[in-house]
């Protein structure tokens, strides 16, 4: 039955993408993460007050995280030799590993803001995406040395890509676009201390402990 193949493909894609990677790296040292710096759980966060080496592991491992569910989307329609579609099944692995990253289950359903989890899963879907991604990703940082606006404006550029480049598979469009807005709605209070001025610049300790995520 398809929907019920679709339902446990979802489940074991939210396991999946809710392991707060962050969290556990920050813990082993002795560190609540949530408590400090931006206080997100995420790579950025990470990298600031774990240091680099930390912060890319967790970067590679939320990026893992989504990769891995569409992934096992296939392997597990394959497992269950159920008459699903495939493709379906792994945007849906996609959709639920972002979700399993952002609330996940493990900390109250707060957690990180799904960029790398994101990353993963459209390398997965849609490689030249997360090219095109990554290189608006990189271009914002530089001109404003703002990891935050090269995250929103990735958050935009992904789904305008999926868009142009396989304008007839409507339902990948659809949840790039979802992916991308609930990308950005995590990023608002980023949003609002661009506004305010008091975004922390790349390379720049944060100060200010940020209360929301």
């Amino acid at each position: 039955m398809p929907v019920l193949t679709y339902i446990i493909v979802a489940i074991a894609a939210y396991l999946l993408g809710s392991i707060p990677t962050g969290f556990l790296v920050a813990k082993a040292k002795g560190i609540d993460i949530r408590k400090t710096g931006s206080c997100n759980i995420g790579a950025t966060n990470a990298m600031r007050v774990l240091g680099k080496p930390a912060g890319i592991f967790v970067l590679l491992a939320d990026a893992a995280k989504g990769f891995g569910a569409v992934w096992l989307a296939a392997l597990l329609l394959k497992q269950l030799n159920a008459n699903a579609d495939v493709e379906t099944a792994r945007i849906i692995a996609g959709i639920f590993a972002v979700l399993g990253h952002n609330y996940t289950c493990w900390l109250k359903f707060k957690g990180g803001k799904g960029i790398a989890t994101t990353a993963g899963v459209y390398l997965a879907l849609a490689p030249w995406a997360v090219l095109v991604g990554l290189v608006v990703f990189i271009l914002a940082v530089l001109l404003t040395k703002y990891v935050s606006v090269g995250s929103i404006a990735a958050a935009v550029a992904l789904p305008a890509t999926v868009w142009i480049m396989t304008p007839q598979n409507i339902f990948l469009g659809i949840v790039s676009t979802a992916l991308g807005a609930l990308a950005i709605y995590k990023h608002k209070s980023n949003i609002q201390r661009l506004m305010a001025g008091t975004e922390n610049r790349l390379g720049k300790k944060s100060s200010t402990p940020e209360k929301t995520k």
